[in-house]
């Protein structure tokens, strides 16, 4: 089975309108081992709630349930320095090292622009 990490703009996009973020994130929770982080989720707890996605708490809730559910929390105790751009998005990559990860479902340009991390890629 193969390891993967999602990031947060790939779970928002799945969360807020059809197409393939939606299809990609629910074949991942359902056919993979998606691994996370305690950063991971507490993003997704601040992102979430933002008045332009317009989810109702129960949305929210839902869905905190199914990711929590389907996923496999890691311990975020690694820190790994890479994305000089913007140093706030190491803790995706922390948490793909940490657990493992084959990959990394992300569209963030800043981590896509390393195009291989640690012989990945």
């Amino acid at each position: 089975m193969v390891r993967v990490v999602i990031d947060t703009n790939v779970m928002v996009s799945a969360l807020i309108g059809p197409g393939k973020p939606r299809r990609l994130v629910a074949r991942l929770l359902r056919h993979h081992s998606v691994v996370t982080s305690a950063e991971m989720i507490e993003e997704l707890v601040e992102v979430l709630p933002r008045k332009k996605f317009g989810l109702t708490s129960a949305q929210i809730d839902r869905f905190l349930t199914i990711y929590a559910d389907n996923s496999q929390a890691v311990a975020s105790d690694l820190r790994v320095r890479a994305v000089v751009q913007d140093p706030d998005d190491d803790f995706v990559l922390s948490t793909a090292v940490k657990g493992s990860a084959g990959y990394l479902v992300t569209g963030d340009r800043h981590l896509l622009a390393l195009k291989a991390f640690r012989g990945y890629g």
